[in-house]
């Protein structure tokens, strides 16, 4: 399994989170994490390069 760090901004609370992409995943992923500093769920959708390991995410609050 490959991954790399990203980092999103919690839908809720705005706060900055890190995480690891998984690119074994493919190039557009879609997945639910919860907030690091409010617990909150968050739809994360992640594009990814996969040449390059560059992520791009974006994340909004579940609901």
């Amino acid at each position: 399994m490959e991954t790399t760090p990203g980092t999103f901004h919690c839908g809720y609370c705005g706060e900055a989170n890190e995480t690891f992409v998984d690119l074994s995943q493919g190039r557009e992923q879609s997945y639910i994490e919860d907030c690091q500093v409010c617990c909150r769920p968050n739809v994360l959708r992640v594009t990814a390069d996969l040449s390059s390991a560059d992520v791009y995410i974006s994340a909004e609050f579940e609901g």
